[in-house]
């Protein structure tokens, strides 16, 4: 099983209980093509999200959700927020050395890397340790980082008192980042809520 991770935006804030929602749906698509639904990082504007799955391969999870979004109540409820911009990639997970279930669950901030030529996670990583002083100063924690296998997109994770200390101290690190924002993760146990 790899992990693959699906990017999406909507025109209209998407909700934690709409998501949670939408989630308790995938069971018996998801399931025939053995894709299992890790959690996803909603965006507290609720415009955007990353969601992580395991499947066999990408081609799986596209196909799951491709028979998803062709339910008639998923249709409704993705027309109703607007939803695109859907980029699914296969990828790995990269965790701080160290890392407890307690430091991962207070991971509130999400910055996206795209990059036009393959990179190294070494190469990144040896940017970032080189501006370590920078996260230190603005109380940065990196967590967690989700890295594409073709070495042309980066989803890190951090604890921060909020995404501008992120953005500031990136900038200051000489980091490259398409987008920094505060997000709310939702993992598949949070169902109960609804």
């Amino acid at each position: 099983m790899i992990d693959v991770f699906l990017e999406r935006h909507f025109e209209t804030p998407l909700t934690a209980d709409t998501m949670i929602a939408v989630m308790q749906h995938i069971g018996g698509c998801f399931d025939l093509h053995r894709v299992t639904w890790q959690g996803s990082l909603l965006a507290k504007d609720g415009r955007r999200m990353v969601c992580r799955f395991q499947s066999p391969d990408a081609e799986s999870t596209r196909t799951a959700l491709r028979q998803l979004g062709s339910d008639v109540d998923m249709q409704a409820i993705l027309q109703r927020l607007g939803a695109g911009g859907n980029h699914l990639w296969p990828g790995t997970v990269h965790d701080a050395p160290g890392l407890t279930p307690e430091v991962l669950a207070v991971a509130n901030v999400l910055v996206e890397r795209s990059f036009s030529r393959r990179v190294s996670l070494e190469q990144v990583q040896a940017l970032e340790d080189a501006g370590s002083a920078c996260l230190q100063n603005h109380r940065v924690r990196f967590v967690r980082t989700y890295f594409s296998l073709d070495g042309k997109r980066m989803i890190c994770l951090y604890q921060a008192p909020d995404a501008e200390s992120v953005r500031l101290a990136q900038h200051q690190a000489g980091m490259p980042m398409d987008r920094v924002w505060a997000f709310q993760p939702i993992l598949p146990g949070d169902n109960a809520r609804v």
